[in-house]
């Protein structure tokens, strides 16, 4: 399929962490998307971040990139904190009476569970099935049952198979709230308002551009309202069947150069 020029419409190109950026289980950033920023800074396209992951649980090599490339725009926790040059432009934490309610129905069912901060991840207990899903992600959490009470809350992950969505669902424990499967053995809690799409609206408009002037790349059904809601969603090539469904475009794995690839046919860089 032929790919129009999008160089006269995009003013920012957002991209997705894990398996858009970053191939998670061989801790590897291929060469490629970090020349692909460099062309696109180059190019006076800004460059941002939007991903599941809290600020504090960025790999170590998309850090490293991060300061060495000059990005400075994040929308972290799906959504829910948007920063611009160490600028909050929009936070979304969950309400305390509101985790208040997962705690008490996941301790009643021995569920682990995580809240997520911007900077900080603190967790139930230590468990085998939370260290299975967590520890890919991060090792930099520690146990405190009560963090809740006295921090923002931005995220929280509850621990538990898809066996279990139907006790949750029955319990409504998640009135105004919503869940995003991003592992077998783990669920996203946040905000039933919340997005990627939300925090990369408000940074836009922070800007004074809009949604039509973004480029988006992702690969899980946490992409799903971003790629629907940006002028020019890019589902990943290795990405879920059902984001390459209402992404714009399909490019290729992101080990073979998805990125590069696309934004070379779109125009966006040479």
């Amino acid at each position: 399929m032929t790919v129009p020029n999008y160089r006269k419409q995009i003013k920012a190109v957002f991209f997705d962490i894990d398996e858009t950026l970053f191939v998670k289980n061989k801790v590897h950033f291929p060469e490629s998307g970090r020349l692909a920023i460099q062309k696109l800074h180059a190019n006076g396209i800004l460059v941002g971040i939007a991903t599941g992951r809290a600020r504090c649980s960025f790999p170590a090599k998309i850090n490293e990139m991060v300061v060495q490339e000059g990005i400075h725009t994040f929308v972290t926790t799906n959504g829910q904190f948007a920063v611009h040059n160490e600028e909050v432009i929009e936070k979304h934490p969950i309400p305390t009476e509101k985790v208040q309610r997962l705690v008490n129905f996941f301790d009643l069912h021995h569920i682990a569970y995580a809240f997520v901060s911007n900077d900080k991840i603190r967790v139930s207990e230590m468990t085998p099935m939370l260290k299975h899903a967590l520890d890919p992600i991060t090792t930099d959490y520690q146990v405190d049952k009560t963090y809740y009470q006295q921090n923002d809350v931005y995220q929280v992950l509850a621990f538990y198979a898809e066996d279990k969505d139907e006790l949750v669902a029955q319990a409504h424990i998640l009135d105004d709230l919503k869940t995003v499967r991003w592992h077998e053995n783990s669920v996203d809690i946040f905000d039933a308002e919340g997005s990627k799409a939300r925090g990369i609206e408000a940074i836009a408009r922070h800007l004074g551009f809009s949604m039509e002037n973004v480029m988006a790349f992702g690969d899980g059904l946490n992409d799903l309202e971003m790629l629907s809601a940006v002028g020019v969603g890019v589902a990943m090539g290795n990405g879920h069947d059902t984001l390459k469904a209402v992404a714009n475009h399909v490019t290729d794995h992101i080990e073979q150069d998805g990125i590069y690839n696309f934004l070379v046919k779109s125009g966006l860089i040479e």
